[in-house]
């Protein structure tokens, strides 16, 4: 560059030169000297003038050839995109999501009990004591398809038996979904939350006494703002439509008001149910364990009603979380209706319970049923897991119309600790009253139990 401006600063002086003085000053010699000289001096203008248009193409060329480059890798990125097979994410475990919609999800839990009952000496039942089972050990899959379908499959091999718990097909468009299969059918919120979450080893004593099951059915929930609508119409539990008696049919619908005021979530709930019985129950049986699933003793029991038609039943719901702390009550009413003039008796069944975290945890909720807390500092992070203390009030009365089942009042508290995400330990206490039980202690139907129970689970 600097032979460059020289060349030219030497071509510009000589060709300023005044006339006269070189005149005056050159001979015949040295103009012939100064002539070539200034040939040469044009002779490497030119070929400077050449360098540079070659290095101007140059710089063209790759910049073209950059641009091409560029093009042909964002082309290539697109493509790759396109044809990426699977994005695997986890949630407890792998989550295998592909093209178009398709998901596919591994789930499962695996839920130990353990513990013991202790009654009056004078009852003699090869279920008192301790005892311990596996009360629920899953496994299935569960998913989602193009155009908005989804579906899940969930089997229960507890007790050494197989059991399909989930069975079904859903659609989902904007705020509506469809359900068809085995499926829950919107009994109460506690029933509806998963066992996963719950306060205590055993729902409230009503659920299992009214024989809130998952059935077979179609079912439509929507959604629109604080307010969750759904009714479904169902006939009995996959396993029993193997029996060629199983015609009955029913309906259930239930709707939620969840509005949330500042950080305080509510919950309020009512649902009604009601069941053509068919040939499906020759007698109704009304009963329930002592608030543990680990003994096949009922203390209260109706025994078999006969002439059994219909069941209707209506229950009402209502929560709160705020922070650390949640409270949840329900009551639940369920009639037997009977052929003629028989009587149609009522029984009753209702729990509060409250509970608080004494670390930075609360619990979860979405679409109206509760959901399992998000440990904010777990166990291998610096943290040492949630820790919840619950307590909670349960009552069932099977006593109605001359029918003597019973009435049991529990008393009961828990403690959980989740150290991490999909991991809990329990332990209950349990004082159950009776009245009029069906067991008598000493000739009598009132007295009092205690139960202790732990568990340990792993869900995903």
């Amino acid at each position: 560059m600097l032979k460059t401006i020289g060349l030219l600063a030497g071509t510009a002086a000589i060709g300023l030169y005044p006339a006269s003085a070189m005149a005056q000053s050159i001979t015949i010699e040295q103009a012939a000297t100064l002539l070539t000289k200034l040939n040469q001096l044009e002779l490497e203008v030119a070929d400077l003038k050449s360098q540079l248009g070659n290095v101007q193409q140059s710089q063209q060329d790759s910049t073209s050839a950059i641009a091409a480059t560029e093009a042909k890798i964002a082309a290539t990125e697109e493509k790759l995109e396109q044809q990426k097979p699977v994005k695997i994410g986890w949630k407890g475990t792998p989550e295998i999501k592909g093209e178009d919609g398709w998901s596919f999800k591994p789930r499962g839990r695996m839920l130990y009990d353990f513990g013991t009952i202790n009654a009056p000496d004078s009852i003699v039942d090869p279920g008192l004591g301790f005892a311990n089972e596996a009360r629920r050990v899953r496994l299935g899959v569960s998913g989602s398809m193009p155009g908005g379908f989804g579906y899940k499959l969930e089997a229960d091999f507890a007790g050494n038996s197989v059991d399909l718990t989930d069975a079904f097909l859903t659609y989902e468009n904007r705020r509506l979904t469809v359900t068809a299969g085995q499926h829950n059918n919107f009994q109460s919120l506690e029933e509806l939350s998963s066992s996963n979450d719950t306060s205590f080893i055993e729902r409230a004593a009503f659920t299992d006494a009214f024989g809130f099951e998952r059935k077979v059915g179609i079912s439509a929930q929507y959604g629109v703002s604080d307010l969750l609508f759904q009714a479904g119409v169902f006939t009995g539990n996959i396993g029993d439509l193997n029996n060629d008696e199983n015609n009955s049919v029913g309906f259930d619908v239930r709707a939620v008001a969840m509005p949330k005021f500042g950080d305080v979530q509510t919950h309020f709930g009512a649902s009604y149910h009601y069941s053509n019985l068919g040939d499906a129950v020759s007698s109704a049986r009304y009963r329930q364990r002592p608030a543990v699933h680990f003994t096949d003793t009922r203390f209260i029991d109706t025994g078999n009603i006969g002439d059994d038609e219909s069941e209707s039943s209506y229950g009402l719901e209502a929560a709160l979380i705020s922070g650390r702390f949640h409270a949840a009550a329900e009551t639940h009413w369920l009639k037997l209706g009977r052929a003629g003039n028989l009587a149609d008796p009522t029984f009753f069944g209702g729990s509060v319970e409250a509970g608080f975290f004494l670390t930075d945890d609360t619990r979860g909720y979405k679409e109206g049923v509760f959901k399992g807390v998000k440990v904010s500092n777990p166990i291998g992070k610096g943290g040492m897991g949630a820790l919840q203390v619950n307590v909670r009030y349960d009552r069932l009365d099977l006593t109605d119309a001359g029918f003597v089942g019973g009435t049991q009042d529990a008393y009961q508290a828990s403690l959980i600790w989740t150290p991490i995400d999909y991991v809990r330990f329990l332990l209950s206490y349990s004082k159950l009253d009776y009245s009029n039980a069906a067991i008598l202690a000493a000739g009598s139907g009132d007295y009092n139990v205690d139960a202790f129970a732990g568990r340990f689970q792993i869900s995903f």
